[in-house]
């Protein structure tokens, strides 16, 4: 986009007069260096719109975590595009509902790009370095030119173009959405929608039944034919509406100097994306990956809210999805953060630390004891459930009960990638010990003298009593409380309840074919959710090719991330040609149970539509390349012997470790692994033949071992080991190793 010096501009359409002393654009930013190989990979995995997209599957998508928007053309409207915004932290704030209706997020409504012309062709970039959709819009009138992004450090979408000739009168309007809840499902016959919008020049207020309210604004500047709009949301909830700040936020920022807001924008995601590299040979799945870091990081973000099934991208027609389902949705969504070394986008472990009290609102009122916590799904962003609870074991309804403990292996897993004791000790320890009390008081002694459970939910299978889903949460809970005691050196009284749990927990109830549900309840049919293979994975417990085998010979009723759970599971087991199967099978676009990945690389179940599947097959994929389960580091476990090349750099283990890693020629180069916190690193580095083993320096580091070697690193200290006589290369984007095309609507 061609840069505005400083000049006078008069404000167009829906704002007054104004008289501006500010840039009305920005300029391009020259790349950074001549040899980025960051730079490389992010270009070539930039998003191509070649055909005009018609919503949420396969429009381009922005964000910063709070302020989402979407673009496309809807149907029958030939000269309209609309830019759908939406912001995760407007919900309504009606807790006399369950939250998926009375903390229901809602949908707020979206600006209008209106042609002279019938829109006949686009070309449109995504790019991801600079997180920036660019390109231009042909009409039967004309054209225009455009750069469209959603800035980083503050929730304004900026909009600048320049029309051609015949196409000077495209104007920008506002269409709000009914501001209530989109779920049908147990909607209260006496549930009523928030009151009309007030609209007003410039921006639209929205007020709440239950006070407070948010605000939609918006402005545009000229200078000659060039035009920049700015647009916000702000949720002004309990004291306002917000309008006073959304006006003044866009005022500000055109008023102000857009070219350094958007200098800070590309600066942070520059730095964003450095933090890691990885390169493989399959570059659509490759550009897959790099998509997915691209949406984690516009949908949240530590300090934001935890996402919910769309992100921050509401529908134009939402569904009944409006909250946060903590059954697999968010549990499945976030592990990519770790390896991918992006602790910043950590949304769990600040929400359970900020809102742990009201986990205790999701216990039943006859069993709230001030020690037990629980959470349900849906909730809101602040762990409230409104008036539906985690059921009771043994009285039906009795759903939900493992969430909490679930949660806390994301939590889990986020302390042991980075091994800050605070996490341990303040978020996972106290809130891991509250959902360990809740399953204890409901644990029977059996006529076996076992403890035993009784009836719970297996996530959306069947009742059974000892649901595996359960006991490998509550075996996987007390071992973690054990161990973290042990770290915090803390001498807890309820130690030998966690021991004695452990050691009389009933076993997995198994038949011929491996780990059932539960007691009495095999699994007879298809089941897309795995709750009886967590101890598999994610807990990683033990390995049973069985179970596994069994889980897979039915797969008519799977959905996304049952296709992302296989692949992880297969690389457990070190079959990498499997794991990538399956990895492929989904993100190649086939359909299983009116259930597929989309061209934009979201998800769609049937008309529902959801972000979490492609986040998880972005982790399966790191799963191939970097695991650290059980004290061990290994390094490319599961790589396809058709991946010959792979590059990668700065991923993250559990340690605390950060590894570089190269493989060409189907052979593991040399491994670098620099120690966080100095942990003790077992490393099973994978080079073949004679290896060494040294500093940064050069200098011989002591090692125990052969194909798996103990490295006494300390904190800040780095080991390099490599092939007899080979030294470490630069990252590097490896060759493809066959044509792939971009995601988006490229060409027919």
């Amino acid at each position: 986009m061609t840069g505005i010096t400083r000049r006078t501009f008069v404000a167009g359409a829906g704002a007054a007069a104004v008289v501006a002393t500010s840039p009305a654009a920005w300029a391009q930013a020259a790349p950074d260096g001549k040899d980025d190989v960051y730079g490389d990979v992010l270009r070539d995995a930039a998003m191509v719109w070649k055909r005009l997209p018609s919503g949420w599957q396969n429009g381009p998508f922005l964000g910063n975590g709070f302020l989402g928007v979407h673009l496309y053309n809807k149907g029958g409207e030939g000269n309209v595009l609309r830019f759908m915004l939406n912001h995760s932290l407007v919900q309504d704030q009606r807790g006399q509902w369950e939250a998926a209706i009375g903390y229901s997020r809602l949908p707020i409504g979206y600006l209008t790009l209106t042609f002279a012309g019938t829109v006949t062709e686009v070309d449109w970039r995504l790019d991801l370095e600079r997180a920036e959709l660019t390109g231009t819009v042909t009409t039967t009138q004309g054209g225009v030119r455009f750069s469209a992004l959603v800035l980083n450090q503050r929730s304004v979408l900026l909009v600048s173009m320049t029309p051609t000739p015949g196409e000077e009168a495209v104007a920008w309007g506002f269409t709000p959405l009914p501001s209530h809840t989109t779920r049908t499902i147990r909607r209260p016959p006496d549930y009523t929608g928030n009151p009309e919008p007030v609209v007003a020049d410039g921006h639209v207020e929205q007020s709440m039944h239950a006070g407070g309210g948010y605000t939609t604004a918006w402005r545009e500047v000229r200078n000659g034919s060039q035009r920049v709009l700015a647009a916000t949301i702000v949720y002004g909830y309990p004291d306002s509406t917000g309008v006073e700040d959304a006006v003044r936020t866009v005022r500000q920022v055109l008023d102000g100097n857009p070219e350094a807001q958007v200098l800070v924008h590309r600066l942070w995601w520059q730095r964003f994306y450095r933090r890691s590299l990885v390169s493989v040979p399959d570059k659509r799945l490759q550009r897959f990956y790099w998509i997915q870091l691209y949406k984690m990081a516009s949908a949240t973000r530590d300090g934001a809210p935890v996402v919910t099934e769309w992100g921050p991208w509401f529908p134009e027609v939402g569904n009944s999805w409006t909250n946060i389902w903590w059954n697999l949705n968010v549990q499945v969504a976030y592990p990519l953060i770790n390896g991918s070394n992006h602790p910043e986008l950590d949304a769990v472990t600040t929400t359970f630390r900020k809102y742990h009290e009201n986990l205790e609102l999701n216990v039943n009122p006859a069993y709230r004891d001030g020690k037990s916590y629980a959470l349900c799904h849906p909730g809101d962003r602040m762990l409230r459930p409104g008036p539906r609870y985690v059921g009771v074991p043994g009285v039906s309804p009795n759903d939900h009960t493992g969430n909490l403990t679930w949660g806390m292996h994301n939590v889990w897993l986020a302390y042991r990638h980075n091994m800050d004791d605070r996490v341990l000790r303040d978020v996972l320890f106290p809130i891991l010990t509250g959902a360990i009390t809740y399953y204890e008081r409901f644990l029977v002694e059996g006529q076996d003298g076992r403890l035993h459970l009784p009836e719970t939910r297996s996530p959306e299978y069947a009742n059974a009593s000892d649901a595996t889903y359960d006991l490998s949460l509550i075996r996987w809970g007390c071992r973690t409380l054990l161990d973290s005691a042990e770290r915090l050196r803390i001498d807890d009284p309820r130690k030998g309840r966690w021991q004695e749990i452990l050691a009389r927990l009933v076993p997995y109830h198994r038949n011929e074919q491996g780990v059932m549900i539960g007691a009495n309840v095999p699994l007879a049919e298809s089941h897309r959710h795995y709750s009886h293979l967590l101890w598999l994975y994610p807990l990683q417990e033990s390995l049973d090719r069985r179970s596994f085998d069994h889980w897979t010979s039915m797969r008519d009723r799977w959905h996304g991330y049952s296709f992302a759970a296989a692949s992880s599971m297969e690389t457990l087991f070190g079959n990498p040609e499997e794991a990538l199967s399956y990895l492929r099978f989904f993100i190649d676009g086939n359909v299983v149970d009116n259930c597929a990945i989309t061209p934009n690389t979201m998800y769609r179940e049937g008309s529902n539509l959801a972000i979490e599947s492609p986040l998880a097959a972005a982790q399966s994929m790191l799963d191939m390349l970097i695991q650290s389960h059980s004290g061990v580091v290994k390094v490319f476990p599961a790589v396809s012997a058709t991946w010959a090349d792979v590059s990668v750099e700065r991923l993250r283990t559990q340690g605390a470790f950060l590894v570089d890693a190269s493989r060409s020629a189907g052979r593991t180069d040399w491994v670098r692994v620099r120690s966080e916190a100095g942990e003790p690193l077992r490393l099973r580095h994978g080079v073949e033949g004679p290896f060494e083993v040294r500093d940064e320096q050069g200098r011989p580091l002591p090692y125990r071992g052969t194909d798996t070697i103990d490295i006494p690193l300390r904190r800040g200290e780095t080991a390099v080991v490599t092939r007899s006589g080979q030294r470490p290369s630069r990252p590097r984007d490896v060759p493809a190793n066959g044509s792939a095309q971009p995601w988006g609507l490229p060409p027919a």
